[in-house]
């Protein structure tokens, strides 16, 4: 029996919040007794963490500049988590897009690692990442080299479980192992009730930016703000077309793109998920330009009725119906997701009309008691 077992969760670095750490606490409350391990812990950034049982590496204990940049710590990470001992533990989760998996675990030790990606900036993304010159000369040589490591730790696990089918394909292809696919737990106990507050607290309309008067008509990215996320196409895309647009998220490229929007876009960060709410049931619709693992913010603007217009490749193939819930656009560029625009403009009343339909019953493929049945049941 589970209950019976000792227990360790591992992720990569918890320092935010999102999308995965939503995946985290739900382990939290599966496992309670668990500790968690992970490279360093930012209890500011990471407040939801403060309840959990967590183990750190020595990488904790360095100065702030380098264990807050994942650049200069990039060196350091598979030392930290093969350092770790877990000779103790009859039972190891991996949670991960990068390092986790690469733990070391004795025979009798049974690891699992719930995949979120192979890592990006060596597998999928290593170009965007190697824009300057001295990215370039500094970084080739040693993603090569992680490359190599990489693979050699994917092979750790006892078993993989793949977020999507997304990534169960990339995981075939760059780790040559086969995997289970278990969407992520999407919490519609949870989300009722901050739909509930929201009606009950009426938050007041200004809250949202809105800048350009049009008639409090605003599409809506929640995302992290870095390279291989295209938030710059759609940046883009609105200072051509001058409607209202409000950026969600932190990241790198934060101050790059404020500087190249104009004034009909805002941009938020730090909200709470009664504000996220309110925006996803206030917005016209949500756009995702990205190739997403999962992406499980599709699902919450579903969940508030916002209909989602997203890149046709990627996870949001997996939690958008098309026509139904959202539309979809082929090509990562300005022309396509201007053509996508146009089309949203024909159809939106018939689209958000038949989100009332389809958007609830789609999200029950990925409902929270579904992922607890069948992740305790693959272990």
């Amino acid at each position: 029996m589970l209950e019976n077992k000792k227990i360790a969760i591992v992720y990569d670095w918890i320092d935010k919040w999102g999308g995965v750490e939503r995946v985290l606490l739900t382990l939290g409350e599966m496992f309670p007794k668990a500790t968690f391990y992970t490279s360093y812990f930012d209890k500011n950034k990471a407040f939801w963490a403060k309840n959990l049982k967590i183990n750190t590496s020595f990488i904790q204990n360095l100065p702030k500049f380098i264990k807050g940049s994942r650049v200069i710590s990039l060196p350091l990470y598979p030392i930290a988590f093969e350092s770790f001992n877990f000779n103790q533990y009859d039972v190891v989760i991996s949670v991960t897009s990068s390092f986790a998996k690469a733990v070391i675990t004795k025979p009798n030790t049974r690891h699992i690692c719930y995949l979120l990606t192979p890592t990006r900036y060596i597998w999928l993304y290593s170009e965007q990442y190697m824009i300057t010159p001295i990215n370039r000369f500094i970084g080739v040589p040693y993603i090569k080299y992680l490359k190599k490591w990489d693979l050699v730790a994917s092979q750790r696990p006892d078993k993989i479980i793949s977020i999507s089918k997304t990534v169960k394909v990339r995981c075939q292809k760059y780790y040559k192992r086969d995997s289970e696919v278990i969407y992520p737990p999407f919490d519609t106990e949870y989300w009722n009730e901050i739909k509930l507050r929201i009606s009950n607290d009426k938050l007041p309309i200004n809250f949202i930016p809105i800048k350009s008067g049009s008639n409090f008509k605003f599409f809506l990215v929640v995302s992290r703000l870095e390279p291989y996320k295209k938030i710059d196409l759609i940046v883009q895309s609105f200072n051509q077309l001058g409607m209202d647009l409000v950026i969600v998220g932190e990241g790198s490229l934060k101050y790059k793109l404020k500087t190249m929007a104009s004034k009909n876009i805002s941009f938020l960060s730090g909200l709470s998920d009664e504000e996220l709410g309110f925006l996803y049931s206030k917005a016209e619709a949500l756009i995702m330009p990205q190739e997403e693992d999962f992406g499980y913010v599709s699902l919450e603007a579903q969940f508030f009725g916002c209909p989602v217009i997203a890149y046709k490749k990627g996870g949001a193939t997996e939690t958008v119906i098309e026509g139904k819930t959202g539309i979809f656009f082929n090509k990562q560029n300005k022309e396509s997701l201007l053509q996508a625009l146009e089309r949203y403009r024909v159809i939106s009343y018939n689209l958000r009309t038949s989100m009332g339909k389809f958007a609830i019953k789609n999200i029950e493929r990925f409902d929270k008691v579904r992922f607890i049945k069948q992740f305790k049941t693959s272990l």
